[in-house]
């Protein structure tokens, strides 16, 4: 069976921190051309992970 694709988020605006629906994602830094190498994160438990690159904060929120 083909796995679903990962859902893409960037950070466009510079926030400190974004909350996502999510906990397995991609983080891209910005759209293009100003994105950052497209890395894989997941939180696993945890409830936030902070980017390695770009340093954003992404934070889960369950969707309503």
């Amino acid at each position: 069976m083909a796995q679903a694709e990962l859902l893409k988020f960037s950070n466009d605006e510079g926030l400190a921190e974004i909350f996502i629906p999510v906990r397995e994602f991609v983080c891209t830094g910005a759209s293009a051309p100003f994105d950052h190498p497209h890395v894989f994160l997941d939180m696993g438990s945890e409830t936030e992970i902070v980017c390695p690159y770009c340093s954003t904060r992404y934070r889960f929120r369950a969707p309503d």
